[in-house]
């Protein structure tokens, strides 16, 4: 199953570091798994987020960036993975979208 949590980070962003930690942190807690996405990697993932960094995306969707609320991370994940996303179709996993 795809992991819940997507983190899109960078090298050498102290941010990333920080939102990576909060993240497994809550994942540990919370039972679910999350990944992590180098946007220098994809020119289009640069494109869109290379000013956004670190963007924390749950279930596909669009969460949280610069920081993560772990409160706000846990209460996110609580609710149950959604069938289908808000375009009426799977949930998106590769490569993450705004909503």
């Amino acid at each position: 199953m795809t992991p819940r949590v997507l983190v899109l980070t960078r090298e050498g962003c102290h941010l990333c570091d920080v939102a990576i930690e909060t993240v497994a942190a809550v994942c540990a807690e919370t039972g679910e798994a999350y990944q992590t996405r180098n946007v220098d990697e994809d020119p289009e993932l640069r494109r869109q987020y290379t000013d956004q960094v670190p963007v924390t995306f749950v279930d596909g969707a669009q969460h949280d960036f610069w920081r993560v609320d772990p409160t706000r991370l846990r209460a996110a994940l609580a609710r149950p993975r959604p069938a289908v996303n808000r375009e009426g179709g799977r949930p998106p996993s590769d490569p993450p979208h705004k909503i």
